[in-house]
């Protein structure tokens, strides 16, 4: 069955690794998590506290990553998962994480973005023309990309499927498996 790579790090959304993580074993796809470096990755739980203005953060799930961004080949892949938490906002300076998501949007495979997976997207060009969900905090990046922001659970713009946030899960997943399968055959 094909590979599907997912691209995190530390401070990830913990349900937004995990869930694609599992589904994905479940449909018999081999999954990898890569990361700046193989270590054990520390996730995070976001959640909304009344009278806050914002959510807050909680520790989450331990998880030892697969391979380290340098050493990914992404020919090796089918799909890409770029999960949000705040893992995007220090991986989109990596210069090798941005050729590995210019590697999936070029060559037309799936993609898979959730809250702030979509600010990586941006942060490799690869939005200009294209219309994405992400959590509504990230629009602006979006927007600066060249791409139309969508207030969606489930957006799909050709092989990119994009949705808000971890509530977003069941409409995002089930749209982004259809995507793979017709792809991946």
């Amino acid at each position: 069955m094909a590979k599907v790579l997912i691209v995190t790090g530390d401070a990830a959304e913990d349900l937004e690794v995990m869930y694609p993580y599992q589904r994905l074993l479940e449909e018999g796809y081999e999954v990898d998590l890569a990361a700046p470096s193989v270590k054990k990755l520390q996730f995070v739980v976001h959640d909304f506290v009344e009278g806050f203005d914002t959510y807050t953060e909680k520790p989450g799930h331990t998880w030892g990553s697969d391979i380290a961004f340098s050493d990914v080949d992404p020919e090796r892949y089918a799909a890409l998962v770029l999960p949000g938490g705040r893992a995007p906002e220090y991986i989109r300076n990596d210069r090798r994480c941005l050729e590995i998501v210019r590697h999936f949007a070029e060559s037309g495979k799936p993609i898979a973005a959730l809250c702030h997976g979509p600010i990586v997207l941006a942060a490799a060009g690869v939005l200009k023309g294209r219309e994405s969900s992400a959590y509504p905090a990230c629009a602006p990046d979006v927007e600066q990309a060249g791409g139309t922001w969508i207030d969606s659970e489930a957006h799909v713009d050709q092989n990119l499927v994009t949705g808000r946030a971890w509530p977003d899960h069941p409409a995002w997943m089930r749209e982004f498996m259809k995507v793979l399968r017709t792809a991946t055959g």
